[in-house]
């Protein structure tokens, strides 16, 4: 089946950074209008700006006791636009070898108990979701692989999966800052020179590519799956 021949699809494209200039923000952009040119209805969540508040408050914790908790209006807004979501796209930086503290408590406070887990037929299942994480280490950095396995790990396997997703990737996106960084077998920080002009816009263009990959490998196992 082609991308024209199969029903309309949305995906919920999350973003997690404070300014709508970072790479970050371009990031998803990219991926938006790339989901865009492949069919999908794009909605467009950016917690910074929408005001998302990521501490948990008694309103959203979960009773254990009652799986049918109603919770507050601002998460319950957030869970439909999961339900009505085909696939899910969180774009983010990196920190700390996991996601930002607002992402985290979007999903605390909106992937609550009785909606994204803590039934037998899961409400999310069937649903695909692609963790697109920019990191400051370049990409020969040994961490890399580390910060890949924890990622997925806690990604994959600790969230998505658990909450019923068919489908969970991690891309992760190695070289988003401008200066190159590393980390030495000592723990010291090594901070390169920052680049500029040509070799910076071949930095970006590696960039959007590698992004652009990731999109395309998530939307083309959408269609070998339908």
């Amino acid at each position: 089946m082609t991308q024209h021949d199969r029903p309309a699809r949305t995906a919920l494209v999350v973003v997690a950074h404070h300014r709508t200039d970072s790479l970050t923000a371009h990031t998803a952009r990219r991926a938006s209008a790339q989901l865009e040119a492949a069919g999908y209805r794009v909605d467009l969540l950016d917690l910074h700006a929408e005001g998302f508040d990521p501490r948990m408050n008694v309103a959203d914790q979960p009773d254990w006791g009652d799986r049918e908790k109603r919770y507050s209006d601002e998460v319950h807004a957030h869970m439909q636009r999961i339900l009505d979501a085909d696939a899910v796209v969180a774009v983010f930086p990196v920190y700390w070898q996991s996601v930002p503290a607002i992402l985290k408590g979007w999903i605390d406070r909106v992937w609550n108990y009785g909606f994204a887990y803590g039934r037998s037929k899961p409400r999310l299942a069937g649903k695909r979701i692609l963790w697109l994480g920019l990191a400051g280490a370049t990409a020969d950095d040994p961490v890399v692989a580390g910060m890949q396995t924890v990622l997925e790990t806690s990604l994959n396997e600790g969230i998505a999966f658990y909450c019923g997703f068919s489908s969970s990737t991690v891309g992760l996106l190695t070289d988003a800052e401008e200066r190159p960084q590393r980390v030495d077998a000592a723990g010291n920080l090594l901070v390169g020179d920052a680049i500029a002009g040509a070799e910076r816009e071949a930095q970006y263009a590696a960039f959007d590519r590698r992004t652009r990959e990731f999109v395309e490998a998530f939307v083309a196992e959408e269609l070998v799956a339908v």
